[in-house]
């Protein structure tokens, strides 16, 4: 028997997550059956979408269950086989995160093949969902045109920090919010063009208005709440507002009022459209060439935030709410 180490949802969070609502346990692992394999986990994801599967309701996942591992973004090595399809060595993708290793069918993994030079946690980052996640919501969604400016809430995270460079590497003027001063001088050292504290820069809007007098054509959004309402307020008409997330209301307790400007939607032709990242998943490789050049070539850069050990999943998810991450948060396993 293989022995793993796990983090279990204990109970369901009632507005912030707390380290009470989670349980390290221990699980024997059987040697694989016929088509499976035995996979230790190197690195694991903590990602903002998870909190929306601790509540027990319908959405486009199912909800994580009481008493059982969670899951999430991982990637391993293949410790033992039993299958045609994967060797002992292979690197491989999976959706068993928050656990140090596992056994599956080898049909659900995805064998990696990793480019030299490039770190293997870039596979849960710029090379992952947050990659295409950025990617695909604002070429498809945002429609970015030379010229245009582009603003990006949340921008310091894994997915804002992407989509900010792209949407310079685009050609767009780029205005972009972070909520410390490390975070904001990280963004400007990427080359963008506007970038505000929101925690202390007074008032949000008089800021955004400040950077962007003409007004933005694109709202790339990761935050929700005041950010939207800013968004709405110095839209152009005809700007595109790509609905990506609002981690500002994950951990409410009670509705959030809408924007109170909402009406300028009508106003100003806006079109305002939400997604979720695996409606793009067909366009994978075209992600894939276009940013893996752009790491390539050197103009696309990433940050990490690491924490190492199972036992400290817990403490790097709750701290994508503290504002704890610079980049993607990531679990070295």
């Amino acid at each position: 028997m293989t022995i793993s180490r796990e983090i279990r949802l204990a109970s369901r969070p009632v507005g912030v997550p707390a380290a009470a609502n989670f349980e390290l346990a221990t699980r024997e692992l059987p040697a694989p059956g016929p088509g499976e394999v035995l996979v230790e986990n190197k690195w694991m994801s903590v990602d903002p979408y998870m909190r929306g599967r601790m509540y027990d309701r319908p959405s486009y996942v199912p909800p994580f269950a009481i008493g059982e591992a969670l899951q999430g973004g991982a990637l391993g090595v293949v410790t033992a086989s039993n299958s045609d399809a994967l060797k002992v060595g292979d690197v491989v993708s999976s959706m068993f995160g928050w656990r140090e290793a596992f056994v599956a069918p080898a049909a659900a993994l995805q064998k990696l093949d990793v480019p030299p030079g490039v770190p293997l946690q870039a596979f849960l980052g710029v090379l992952g969902m947050p990659g295409l996640t950025a990617w695909a919501g604002l070429t498809q969604i945002g429609k970015p045109k030379p010229g245009d400016t582009v603003f990006v809430s949340g921008a310091a995270g894994a997915v804002g920090s992407i989509v900010a460079q792209v949407a310079k590497l685009k050609g767009c003027t780029v205005v972009a919010s972070a909520g410390s001063d490390d975070k904001c001088d990280w963004l400007r050292s990427l080359g963008i063009d506007h970038v505000i504290n929101y925690r202390t820069c007074g008032n949000l809007l008089a800021a955004v208005q400040a950077a962007a007098p003409k007004g933005i054509d694109v709202y790339f959004d990761n935050v929700g709440g005041e950010h939207l309402e800013v968004a709405i307020e110095v839209a152009r008409p005809f700007a595109r507002l790509v609905e990506c997330g609002m981690i500002a209301s994950y951990n409410d307790t009670e509705p959030t009022p809408g924007p109170r400007n909402i009406i300028q939607v009508v106003g100003k032709s806006l079109t305002m459209r939400g997604f979720i990242v695996i409606e793009f998943q067909g366009l994978q490789a075209e992600f894939a060439a276009e940013v893996g050049s752009w790491i390539a070539s050197g103009q696309l850069k990433w940050q990490d935030t690491v924490m190492e050990g199972i036992e400290n999943a817990p403490a790097a998810f709750i701290g994508l709410f503290e504002g704890k991450n610079t980049g993607k948060m990531v679990v070295k396993l």
